[in-house]
């Protein structure tokens, strides 16, 4: 079952989470002249990548506030990271918190549809 998984099934999960950690780098850090202008909704796209990123993390064995905190860390790492990336800010507080946000988020679902299908069974 999807909610209780084996270690095979945790590395696969591990696995997805390190290829979304690649994705939200990959974007994040690839030049201004390069990204497509007019991205709407910025902030939700960091709320989204983040809440993905930290199922997947959750899925793979991370839970709780450990989950969260490396959640919420590689967000303000790659932020940081930004700065260094020509045509991109970076250091923006609330990208940030929208990261930090998004990851609660996932990790909260995750729990709450873990306590739904094991409370059924």
């Amino acid at each position: 079952m999807i909610w209780r998984a084996g270690l095979r099934d945790r590395r696969l999960w591990a696995a997805a989470a390190i290829a979304a950690a690649v994705a939200i780098a990959i974007g994040s850090l690839t030049p201004g002249d390069e990204m497509p202008q007019n991205l709407p909704w910025d902030k939700f796209n960091h709320f989204a990548g983040y809440a993905v990123l930290a199922l997947l993390t959750g899925l793979a064995g991370w839970r709780g506030l450990f989950g969260w905190g490396v959640v919420s860390v590689y967000g303000v790492a790659i932020e940081l990271a930004q700065t260094a990336v020509p045509g991109r800010l970076g250091a923006d507080p609330a990208d940030m918190l929208a990261n930090a946000l998004g990851a609660a988020l996932g990790l909260l679902l995750l729990a709450a549809i873990r306590r739904t299908v094991l409370s059924r069974n």
